[in-house]
């Protein structure tokens, strides 16, 4: 068995320290949770969604997965939702890719891991819509980076056609959804510009992205 000790350890200097820099730290934390913002995003270990932000615990409630999905038959992601929205009332629904997401990678050479390929099997579905587009880039990063943006904005499209979502729109709660992308390699966001709060801007961006990409006037 490996010995996990050094980790425990390290977790007492870590304690200790914050509790010298802030005495209140630990007991201000212990408080009732009351978060404005829900993250989605990958789940990359090279991703730390609070302390990028410069937030303190409790400020983001958080949901991660591979490549920073949301699917509707993923119940672990639609309590999140619920949870976040109905009972914890954020305001800010973030769902955040990153440029270089392995998740995306793979789906996009349709490599073969095991399990992990019928969860990134909604990518490859997602990938005909835009194969125009995505096939015109001769850079591999340029169209990996691409089809990174692309999945955060359908992941937008997808949270906003919830009912998690729609209900709270529908009884008038003020909930939007966001898209961002991460660059690990500068350690900045970057915000996509498709942001929805109700379900007439939910249609306008549904309509924008699906119409630059028909074809033979069909989306596909």
């Amino acid at each position: 068995m490996s010995d996990l000790k050094p980790l425990l350890e390290q977790n007492k200097l870590w304690a200790k320290r914050i509790k010298e820099d802030d005495p209140q730290f630990f007991e201000n934390s212990a408080r009732i949770q009351t978060p404005e913002y829900l993250w989605i995003g990958c789940s990359d270990s090279r991703i730390t969604p609070d302390a990028s932000l410069n937030m303190q615990p409790g400020e983001l409630f958080v949901h991660r997965n591979i490549a920073n999905l949301v699917i509707y038959s993923d119940m672990n992601c639609l309590s999140v939702m619920q949870f976040g929205v109905d009972v914890l009332k954020v305001k800010h629904i973030i769902v955040c890719g990153h440029y270089g997401c392995g998740g995306v990678m793979a789906a996009m050479n349709d490599s073969r891991f095991g399990l992990i390929d019928n969860w990134l099997r909604h990518i490859q579905d997602m990938m005909r819509r835009y194969d125009g587009e995505l096939s015109a880039i001769v850079d591999d990063n340029a169209r990996l980076d691409k089809l990174c943006e692309l999945n955060v904005i359908e992941q937008v499209v997808n949270a906003g056609e919830t009912t998690i979502i729609r209900n709270a729109w529908e009884r008038g709660q003020d909930v939007t959804v966001h898209g961002w992308v991460y660059s690990i390699a500068d350690g900045v966001y970057h915000d996509l510009g498709v942001s929805v709060e109700s379900e007439d801007e939910l249609d306008a961006l549904r309509k924008t992205i699906y119409s630059q990409h028909l074809k033979n006037g069909v989306v596909i």
